[in-house]
């Protein structure tokens, strides 16, 4: 399979913005090992501006866009030297693609960021994507790592997205409040019910929340492919998923 995973910030970092050790090498080292069975693996990845924000030491997500462009690009290079020092353990190339709305919506730097994509995994590389947070603007911006691991689906034709996120799945109702709440194992269909039960935003320092998991569950599923959301605190889950044991909300693409 061809797999785009995404992984938000609050599965990378603790709350102080710091980059959580223990959970970065169990991904790595599970990733790797599901590239190892044969399958292809793209991650796109956030994370770069919390981990500016704890490198800087100014303890919260900057307000402004230069403060936030600021962290990025610190955290940023921090981000994929750890990526890096971890699939190197098991003999994993990584390539950094950093990309805009612009190359997204412009048909010449669309293709070209296709086939480079096409091409590294031909070589064996783990492309790891995250958008242009230093050049990108709120006027002009993909937003937020759940629609752009939507966008990376569809471009690449993938046969699976998987979301990671600090939540089991889609429940009937906010869980953190309800705990009467069900989870919500499939979905065949994006109803209006289901867009309702999506709302809120994520962490202090992620910029998605369920709301942007959905949207990215509409882009996919109406190019037929299935998307999952499934929480990262369980990073063996990986491996039912790819072995086609339910976990988490499987989002059915339409065939």
């Amino acid at each position: 399979m061809r797999i785009v995973i995404k992984i938000g910030t609050s599965t990378l970092t603790h709350e102080t913005g710091r980059i959580n050790i223990r959970k970065v090498e169990q991904l790595c080292k599970i990733f790797s090992d599901i590239k190892n069975a044969g399958h292809e693996i793209i991650l796109v990845s956030s994370g770069a501006i919390a981990m500016g924000v704890g490198k800087l030491n100014i303890g919260e997500k900057p307000d402004d866009i230069i403060g936030k462009q600021a962290a990025a690009a610190t955290g940023q290079c921090e981000l994929m030297y750890v990526y890096d020092q971890e699939f190197s353990k098991y003999n994993h190339n990584i390539a950094q693609l950093l990309i805009t709305y612009y190359d997204v919506e412009n048909e010449n730097h669309h293709r070209n960021f296709r086939n480079t994509i096409f091409r590294l995994l031909e070589y064996g590389v783990i492309p790891i994507i995250n958008e242009n947070d230093t050049i990108s603007t709120e006027e002009f911006n993909i937003g937020d790592n759940d629609t752009l691991g939507a966008i990376v689906s569809v471009s690449v034709k993938a046969d699976l997205l998987i979301l990671l996120s600090d939540i089991d799945g889609l429940y009937d109702s906010n869980p953190r409040i309800n705990p009467e709440a069900k989870l919500i194992s499939e979905v065949r269909e994006i109803t209006g019910d289901i867009e309702n039960m999506a709302q809120g935003k994520g962490t202090a320092f992620g910029t998605g929340g369920m709301e942007t998991k959905i949207h990215a569950a509409k882009m996919v599923t109406e190019k037929g492919i299935d998307m999952i959301i499934t929480n990262s605190n369980n990073p063996e889950a990986l491996y039912d998923i790819v072995d086609g044991i339910p976990t988490g909300t499987r989002f059915y693409g339409r065939k």
